[in-house]
């Protein structure tokens, strides 16, 4: 695609690397086959090649409106259009650039801009952890829509203290451990039986995807260095081998520290670091020797419940892990039922369900239909949002795949 960027964007970090992006679109239009708000609303401005488009306009000068945001904001970034992309289009980083610039140019209400900061700064602070627990404590007297954002008080379990050799930095996320908090601590177990201790670092904070996508790039940026400081002298001591997220949303977010850090000289180096020793869980897991042992002694105990799994975008397409939690529950014994439409968005999307209630129920309600089609059990997935989002739709458990290994290996 060729593009004539506007004086005002020549020479600038993102007008460069946007440009170089856009380069690399042919227009083929096979994005839009696979992306969640076209399928939804089929308006070529609510898919990825549409919205190309206004980005390219933007750069070339063109004013952005409150409608050429709207077009913008309605993107889950679940990626999808990046697997399906012939030609590598980073179409995540532009959708990044594109908001950015439209942000501000674009003057938000007064009531957007209100929500926006609440999600930004509430689910970030201190308070969000007691304020869980009040809501659950009252969850019978929360209004329906707020309820579903409010998940059953859960049993985290005990977590053992670190005591092995080898050591792995745990990122506890800003709403994971209020949530679900079993979800670490099973993460936890299952690796201190393979000879592993998760250590976390109480500096380290959220891993800044909500400031990043809520129009506060820049807290989203000192979010990284702060957790890069609290992490660096475990790693550059050598203390620690790898960084283990048990959130894909997260663990998405701090594989893209090297790319998004790479202007700042103090924490350029240091950011390529981290996002290099960063790895899901499952990818640490799966390749653990003592694993398959203990799964085969496992896997008698299972009985074949069935089990349908939601491979989260931020996985799938963000990270390109595929397969590695789907193989741990079936060499465990477990039968995973066919789920048509893998690759579409549950809706979840960080804070999208919050600002875009509609399309995000839709996208709900289509997600569930194609993992209850084989009656499973359960179903599972590998991150707190969308867990939290298909919970809230179903009397189907929901968890994640790590507490039903850590379970299986308990019995």
């Amino acid at each position: 695609m060729q593009t004539n960027l506007a004086e005002s964007f020549k020479g600038t970090r993102e007008g460069e690397a946007a440009e170089a992006i856009l380069r690399k679109c042919v227009h083929c239009g096979f994005c839009t086959a696979t992306c969640p708000t076209y399928q939804l609303l089929g308006d070529e401005l609510d898919g990825p090649r549409g919205r190309i488009y206004l980005i390219k306009q933007v750069l070339e000068g063109q004013a952005p409106t409150a409608k050429t945001q709207s077009h913008l904001d309605r993107c889950l970034t679940c990626r999808n259009c990046e697997t399906t992309c012939p030609s590598g289009v980073e179409y995540g980083r532009l959708i990044d650039i594109g908001r950015k610039i439209v942000g501000e140019r674009v003057e938000r209400g007064p009531a957007d801009r209100l929500k926006r900061t609440l999600l930004a700064k509430g689910l970030n602070s201190p308070m969000f952890a007691p304020a869980m627990k009040l809501g659950q404590a009252l969850r019978w007297a929360v209004p329906g829509p707020l309820k579903a954002k409010v998940p059953q008080p859960q049993a985290a379990g005990v977590r053992p203290a670190p005591r092995h050799a080898r050591r792995m930095l745990l990122l506890e996320g800003c709403v994971q451990n209020a949530m679900m908090p079993n979800i670490n601590n099973a993460a936890a177990r299952v690796l201190d039986r393979l000879g592993v201790s998760l250590v976390s670092m109480p500096a380290a904070g959220c891993c800044g995807a909500l400031n990043h996508h809520l129009d506060f790039q820049d807290d989203g940026l000192a979010n990284m260095r702060r957790n890069i400081d609290a992490w660096w002298p475990a790693i550059e001591s050598g203390q620690v081998e790898a960084l283990a997220m048990t959130a894909s949303g997260c663990g998405v977010m701090v594989k893209e520290y090297g790319h998004l850090l790479a202007h700042d000289p103090a924490y350029a180096a240091k950011a390529a670091r981290v996002s290099a020793m960063t790895r899901d869980l499952s990818e640490l897991v799966v390749d653990e020797k003592a694993l398959p042992e203990a799964l085969e002694t496992a896997a008698g105990k299972a009985r074949a419940r069935k089990i349908a799994y939601h491979p989260p975008c931020t996985l799938q397409h963000g990270q390109q892990v595929r397969g590695k939690a789907e193989q741990m529950l079936k060499d465990a014994g477990f039968e995973l039922t066919p789920v048509a439409e893998q690759h579409l968005c549950c809706g979840s999307a960080g804070a999208y369900s919050v600002l875009n209630p509609e399309i995000a129920e839709q996208l709900k309600a289509r997600k569930l239909g194609n993992l209850e089609a084989g009656k499973p059990d359960l179903i599972c997935s590998a991150n707190i949002g969308c867990l939290a989002h298909l919970q809230s739709g179903t009397a189907t458990p929901v968890k994640h795949w790590v507490e039903v290994i850590d379970a299986v290996l308990e019995t």
